[in-house]
């Protein structure tokens, strides 16, 4: 069976946007979208965030819904982090940098 994949990346964006901070509709964001100098829909993408955590369990239940092989899955989570998806917060990055200011009060 053939995969819809504009239809499975479209339903993530949506799964994205409203886990987001803000939460937001995709399909709002589409509605409004302005047109930019390259002639692409400008949605605003940057202006939202999510939770790296959140994201990725995102990304793996779509994965297993639509019952995607390890390379269909790889590509498609390489192209939802470097698509027009929320900004991605690291855990990580978010740990480092509060343990540096820690270090620099002391």
């Amino acid at each position: 069976m053939r995969k819809n994949w504009d239809k499975i990346i479209h339903e993530t964006y949506e799964l994205l946007f409203k886990a987001s901070e803000p939460s937001v509709d995709f399909n709002d964001l589409l509605a409004n979208a302005t047109i930019n100098d390259e002639g692409r829909k400008d949605i605003g993408f940057m202006n939202y965030e999510i939770d790296e955590d959140v994201m990725r369990n995102i990304i793996v239940e779509q994965a297993k819904k639509y019952k995607m092989s390890h390379y269909e899955c790889r590509a498609f989570s390489v192209s939802m982090y470097l698509g027009a998806s929320p900004k991605t917060k690291y855990r990580e990055l978010i740990d480092k940098q509060y343990d540096e200011n820690s270090l620099k009060n002391k």
